[in-house]
């Protein structure tokens, strides 16, 4: 495949039969370079379109974490589904204080476009995400962009979540790793958005899943929508708060895996354990072709 020009490739690596690549391209709705990685399998050439997953990452990620210790390539081979993971925020804003903390600016965007000064101008992760990335991915890969699944893990399961239930009919699949349920109630969840929105904690529900799936009228996802848990979480009963979510899934007959993994922590040993379960999910619903 010819590499286009507007995207700059940064690397290229053979991979199960297909391409995983690492690419920069300056995104016109960040106002900076963003980086992103795309596993292609083999089955993604000129005459059959792939669907893909789109992988949110957690706090302190970048767009290589995924792809280096997930170990999601191998099945997604095999499935012949397109893997893509983006940065987790804007690199070089120059924003004073961005990089302080570990769970608030510089790789913690919370996948949300920013409305309070001076993260407004290119903390735009949601239009990044759901307009600009998407129109790259389907412009330049063997991609069927009407075919896509989200996914993420903690911010990004987050992410994932209230990404596909704002964006109705963008994702036709959605799961997630150890999210963040209920950030409106939840330490991380408060920092962020008091930063990123201000302090109208009413503006804040709309980027709360939990919040978000209690105000269905109906089943957003009817195929069902995954979760997995560890129950050796540190943060799990301060930051992620699942319960809840599920609550609000049975509230409206949303339906709902939640697995919950004893002896399991948050990270991505945890994560590579069921990443194939993840992939499988998506793929039936999203009707891959291996």
């Amino acid at each position: 495949m010819t590499i286009p020009t507007s995207l700059k490739l940064l690397s290229e690596h053979a991979c199960f039969g297909g391409l995983q690549r690492f690419y920069e391209h300056h995104s016109s709705s960040i106002g900076l370079p963003m980086r992103f990685s795309v596993f292609l399998p083999a089955q993604a050439t000129a005459i059959a379109h792939v669907p893909a997953l789109i992988f949110l990452a957690g706090l302190t990620c970048n767009e290589e974490t995924f792809m280096t210790k997930a170990g999601a390539q191998r099945r997604a081979a095999e499935l012949g589904i397109a893997l893509i993971a983006p940065d987790t925020s804007p690199r070089g804003a120059g924003i004073a204080n961005e990089s302080d903390t570990w769970d608030f600016g510089l790789a913690a965007s919370f996948y949300l476009d920013a409305t309070e000064a001076p993260w407004s101008t290119h903390y735009r992760m949601e239009t990044y995400l759901t307009q600009e990335l998407i129109a790259v991915i389907g412009e330049h890969f063997a991609i069927d962009t009407q075919r896509l699944g989200l996914f993420g893990h903690s911010m990004g399961g987050h992410g994932a979540l209230t990404i596909a239930l704002r964006h109705a009919g963008l994702f036709k699949s959605l799961s997630a790793f150890a999210p963040i349920c209920a950030p409106t109630q939840c330490p991380w969840g408060k920092k962020a958005f008091t930063g990123y929105l201000g302090t109208d904690q009413q503006g804040w529900l709309q980027h709360d899943a939990t919040a978000l799936m209690s105000a269905q009228k109906i089943a957003p996802y009817p195929d069902g929508i995954l979760i997995d848990q560890g129950l050796a979480d540190k943060f799990l009963e301060a930051q992620l708060l699942p319960h809840l979510f599920e609550a609000a899934c049975q509230s409206i007959g949303q339906p709902l895996t939640l697995n919950r993994h004893a002896g399991y922590d948050h990270g991505y040993y945890f994560i590579s354990t069921f990443i194939n379960d993840h992939l499988d999910h998506h793929a039936y619903i999203l009707g891959s072709n291996p």
